[in-house]
């Protein structure tokens, strides 16, 4: 019975030995084996560590953070509709003029009248970022990300999306406020940016490139920074500078420290390239609450100015001017009946503190004084022939005085989409005018929307009744409904110019 499977197990042998032989013979032993490890869990060990308040040594993790903050960081898209080609306008000649020129000569210089008028208009898209700071659903951002914009869309980090409405602007700061209708939503707490400091852990949230809700990592690398990138005439900046990675369409974005507090909004980046290549500037967040409360309270922001140009102190200079220290801001020059002047702040003081908080550089002088309403008194410290003087000055507005401006003044102001400026009795004589109201700046509004006015442009009559200040301006407005006819002039464009829109 056995000996019938003698043959089956001769086979299985000689089977065998010649698997071996061909294996051997074609070299499969040189092959290497690939394996694939699955594990169900992997360890997470802590590489790096970090100090609490308490100063105790904590495991250094940006999870929790993130989730608590990217919540409240929302897209936005602005849009603006201009006219193709050239300004997408025809030229506005005066009156007079209009005569002189034939339709073959003015052609000739200007184009076909009707050319651009037949071209398409283009939509043109920005985006950025903005940080929502009231679950009634207000949000900050750059001014930059949303100024000219007709339509501004913000969309949340759950994919909501909303039309949003210009509150204010301000751009020295290069900072805005709008509002979307909605309630109860996430929000990041606004710290006090004065005690980050150099070398502290911060994180960026944004949209950079459209990638929504981006988190990067870097560490405070220094504070007071100005990069001379605003371009206002009023310009402030005192940015927190970071290595975090920020890029195009961070902008408005959040800057939180690891206890998720806001410390600044994002604004702009140092690069020859146009992308991140190691350092980012935000707005502290100190200077985000005085615009955001300024807005709010009276409808534009109220800022002190003291009356000075002002420099930093390098080693040279101090050398040249025989001065006994080589920080702190030197003054250049005091303007006549400035809040300075009237102080006793003369040319060649240098301040060394303000309000018992000690600056070196000029740019923490600014975003100082730019802290303080008109009205507001500063204390000074100042070295004066090396002996040290306290000094207090009472701030004032751009015109002079220390009055701040009405709620419906700032109203009217953010409706029309303009910065209004009274203008001046030697401007009103120059122009044999009355008097009037310039609009020194246009943004987001009415006027931008639906009419082709220029800043510049100085409002004499409102529907035919003579206007000489803004308080004048404002009560005519403030409950008007309907058609409304500005009448004004150019300062330097000869003719009188109206223009039209609905309230």
């Amino acid at each position: 019975m056995q000996r019938k499977y003698i043959p089956l197990l001769i086979a299985a042998i000689l089977g065998s030995a010649i698997t071996l032989g061909i294996y051997f013979a074609f070299g499969f032993e040189n092959r290497k084996k690939i394996t694939i490890e699955h594990v169900s869990s992997v360890p997470a060990t802590n590489a790096m560590y970090t100090t609490n308040d308490k100063g105790e040594v904590v495991p250094l993790d940006f999870t929790a953070t993130s989730k608590a903050v990217m919540d409240a960081v929302v897209h936005i898209r602005s849009s603006v509709t201009v006219q193709r080609g050239g300004t997408g306008r025809t030229p506005q000649l005066p009156e007079h003029f209009r005569d002189f020129f034939d339709d073959d000569m003015f052609e000739y210089f200007f184009g076909p009248r009707n050319q651009q008028r037949n071209l398409p208009p283009e939509v043109r898209m920005g985006a950025g970022s903005g940080v929502i700071i009231n679950e009634e659903g207000y949000i900050v951002t750059n001014n930059h990300v949303i100024a000219q914009a007709d339509e501004i869309q913000v969309t949340l980090y759950d994919n909501r999306s909303y039309k949003a409405n210009v509150v204010g602007t301000d751009p020295s700061t290069d900072l805005a406020l709008i509002k979307i209708d909605e309630k109860d939503l996430p929000t990041i707490p606004i710290v006090n940016s004065d005690n980050i400091e150099v070398g502290n852990w911060v994180l960026a949230v944004g949209n950079p490139f459209n990638l929504t809700s981006t988190v990067t990592a870097g560490i405070v690398s220094a504070k007071a920074r100005n990069i001379n990138i605003l371009r206002d005439q009023y310009a402030i900046e005192s940015f927190i500078q970071t290595d975090a990675a920020i890029n195009p369409g961070n902008s408005g974005g959040a800057l939180v420290n690891l206890q998720g507090g806001l410390v600044g909004i994002n604004t702009a980046i140092a690069s020859p390239t146009g992308a991140y290549t190691g350092y980012g500037f935000a707005v502290p967040s100190n200077m985000v609450s005085k615009v955001v409360e300024d807005i709010l309270e009276y409808g534009s922001v109220q800022r002190g100015y003291l009356g000075v140009t002002i420099r930093n102190i390098t080693g040279d200079f101090a050398r040249e001017e025989d001065l006994s220290v080589t920080e702190g801001v030197y003054i250049d020059s005091v303007l006549s009946e400035s809040a300075a002047e009237k102080a006793g702040i003369r040319k060649g003081d240098v301040v060394t503190s303000i309000n018992g908080t000690n600056v070196t550089k000029a740019s923490e002088l600014q975003e100082l004084i730019a802290r303080n309403r008109p009205g507001d008194k500063v204390e000074f410290t100042v070295l004066r022939n090396g002996k040290e003087r306290k000094v207090t000055a009472t701030l004032q507005s751009r015109e002079g005085t220390t009055e701040l401006a009405s709620k419906d003044e700032g109203e009217i102001s953010t409706k029309l989409g303009a910065e209004l400026q009274t203008i001046d009795k030697k401007l009103a004589r120059k122009l044999n005018i009355g008097g009037g109201v310039k609009i020194v700046r246009l943004h987001s509004g009415k006027l931008r929307r639906n009419t082709d006015v220029r800043e510049g442009f100085i409002i004499t009559r409102v529907n035919g009744e003579p206007v000489s200040s803004v308080e004048e301006l404002t009560e005519m407005l403030k409950d008007k409904t309907g058609g409304v006819m500005l009448e004004g002039v150019y300062e330097d464009v000869p003719g009188t110019y109206y223009y039209a829109f609905g309230l």
